[in-house]
């Protein structure tokens, strides 16, 4: 394609810390620019309370201005880049947001914390996913549905979380009053920032994402929308009448929220009236940036990770226990979305090496752990972690559980325990696996994505290792601004040089990276006699039902450690003995 009719998209990834932008090639994926932009309030863009650690919120006008600098910064970059780049070739925008962030507004859709009123309340800000102060809330949800409508809790995994949506707001309601009261309707930030570009703020008129309501709202249109007005008022009266000012109807990511308005379109340095793509989280549409299809399990790998597969929506389904959600058209239109995850990943080895600091911030470093842990045989080291820090979001969806370390001696050195961390990461995955495979959804290949599976093949070897499947890594370090993007250009249509839905998308601009990472038979070997003890750790403190017994399982690390160690020590001398013959 000659540089005169190039055409472009631009996705906006709102992330727990800041906003990326990225313009693509909509005709080759090609990536023109990306640039980040940090959200500049609280730490590293969250807000806080130290008396409180459950509660994590963020300011909603971080979101606008950091909005406007990262798109003038990708354009700029774009320019430098090529300098026969206009920003007029660029045909459609999406956006991705965090899930479940939903924001209290006013009658006309702005957010209370922009009122001098609530700027300095912590209630009247965006509730962050990662806020777990919900959690008394959502145990009352998930009783009360189990009792009275267990549909509700079937399509999203048996359990209701503190991270979803009326958790949240059922919470502000009892911490709060004057803050709900004055909310009109509450919105999720991947609503909101398409509604506030395109002119449609006014909650009636919004176009609210079928992904967001599906996998945190408990929307479905089997029951008519929303849960029903008596169930909500028997959790709160108040909660009922905010029903009638949220939402009866949803979208995919496939349609215009509506389009760029002139005043945005000046302020963002963008042409007027292109495409804006209704919103969706993060890892769906991260999901459709890696290339997803049925069978294909996208792995989002980060601070946390999540799970993305598809399923047609033409074939038969059962309810999957302890998934975040299957809901039809959140991922793919035509497709069940199904999403499951861990509530940390990254944030459990940032643990460990940042605050913690074993050795020192230099010989403790992630750099520096990684690479003598990479020394290590699988088993070695006698531990075995459970990956909970931050509680556990599938399959139990729990996130009153915590972390535990088991086997620890008085030699038990930093990196055997970074190690151990990560290995709990990748079990807690298999777990996830196993899931989809126990319910007939079959996982046959697996592509990960993030800063993670970007930057520590570690991680992605013991993944391979654990799995007894290939990593394959996706092309784009940025699979969820590319999925944004892809929307951008399929709401723009064929016509306008986009596309006509995603198939069509994905086959012209997702790709693999050249790299990837293979299973070692002896080390899946020895992870298979691991996981089950992980797995008696995972039912013992993570289930009712339970009712084993634990003695066996520390000698069954030491008989296991006792075994690797004899086969380090044969290969350090077997090592030592071809230097020998080679000097």
């Amino acid at each position: 394609m000659s540089q005169k009719t190039r055409l472009c998209s631009l996705g906006l990834d709102f992330g727990t810390n800041s906003v990326r932008a990225l313009i693509v090639d909509v005709a080759s994926g090609e990536e023109i620019s990306t640039a980040v932009a940090n959200y500049p309030s609280g730490e590293a863009g969250i807000l806080l309370d130290p008396k409180d650690p459950e509660l994590a919120r963020q300011n909603p006008a971080d979101y606008v201005e950091s909005m406007a600098a990262v798109i003038k910064k990708a354009l700029r970059l774009a320019r430098e880049a090529d300098q026969s780049f206009r920003p007029d070739e660029i045909i459609g925008v999406g956006v991705d947001s965090t899930g479940s962030t939903p924001l209290p507004v006013d009658k006309n859709g702005l957010p209370l914390a922009f009122h001098d009123e609530f700027k300095e309340n912590l209630n009247a800000q965006a509730w962050l996913w990662k806020d777990h102060t919900a959690f008394a809330e959502a145990q009352e949800i998930t009783e009360l549905a189990a009792k009275e409508h267990p549909e509700y809790l079937a399509k999203c995994g048996g359990v209701y979380s503190s991270e979803w949506f009326f958790s949240k707001i059922l919470h502000c309601r009892r911490v709060d009053p004057k803050v709900f009261a004055a909310a009109w309707s509450w919105v999720e930030l991947a609503d909101f920032i398409p509604a506030l570009i395109t002119g449609t703020l006014q909650p009636e008129k919004m176009k609210r994402s079928r992904c967001a309501a599906g996998h945190k709202a408990m929307f479905n249109e089997d029951w008519g929308g929303l849960p029903a007005r008596d169930f909500l008022s028997k959790l709160d009266p108040a909660l009922a009448e905010l029903r009638d000012r949220l939402y009866d109807k949803t979208y995919t990511s496939d349609q215009p929220a509506g389009y760029l308005t002139a005043s945005w379109a000046k302020a963002l340095g963008l042409p007027p009236g292109i495409p804006v793509a209704v919103g969706a989280f993060d890892a769906h549409l991260g999901a459709i940036g890696a290339g997803v299809a049925p069978g294909k399990l996208v792995k989002i790998i980060g601070t946390s990770t999540c799970d993305i597969t598809v399923w047609p929506n033409s074939q038969p389904l059962p309810d999957i226990p302890g998934l975040c959600g299957i809901v039809d058209g959140s991922v793919l239109p035509g497709y069940f979305g199904l999403e499951a995850g861990q509530s940390a990943v990254g944030d459990i080895f940032n643990w460990f090496v940042n605050y913690l600091q074993p050795e020192g911030p230099k010989k403790g470093s992630h750099e520096e752990l990684t690479q003598r842990a990479s020394r290590l045989l699988p088993g070695e080291s006698g531990l075995l972690a459970l990956d909970w820090n931050n509680g556990n979001r599938t399959v139990l969806v729990d996130q009153r559980l915590t972390g535990l370390l088991v086997g620890q001696t008085l030699h038990t050195r930093p990196e055997e325990i970074y190690l151990a961390l990560i290995e709990g990461t990748a079990f807690g995955a298999l777990t996830i696996i196993k899931r989809f495979d126990e319910y007939g959804v079959k996982i046959k290949e697996v592509i990960n994505c993030g800063g993670i599976a970007e930057k520590n093949p570690l991680v992605m070897q013991i993944y391979a290792d654990v799995f007894g499947l290939e990593m394959k890594i996706a092309r784009s370090s940025q699979t969820c601004a590319l999925g944004s993007a892809m929307a951008g250009a399929v709401a723009a249509g064929k016509k306008a040089g986009g596309y006509e839905n995603f198939k069509q998308a994905q086959k012209a601009m997702c790709g693999l990276k050249p790299i990837s990472f293979k299973p070692r038979k002896d080390y899946h070997q020895v992870y298979a006699e691991l996981y089950p003890l992980y797995r008696e750790l995972h039912d013992a403190f993570g289930t009712r039902s339970w009712s084993g017994n634990l003695y066996h399982l520390m000698k069954d690390l030491l008989a296991i450690r006792d075994r690797q160690l004899e086969k380090a020590r044969q290969l350090e001398a077997g090592n030592r003995k071809n230097v020998k013959r080679k000097n």
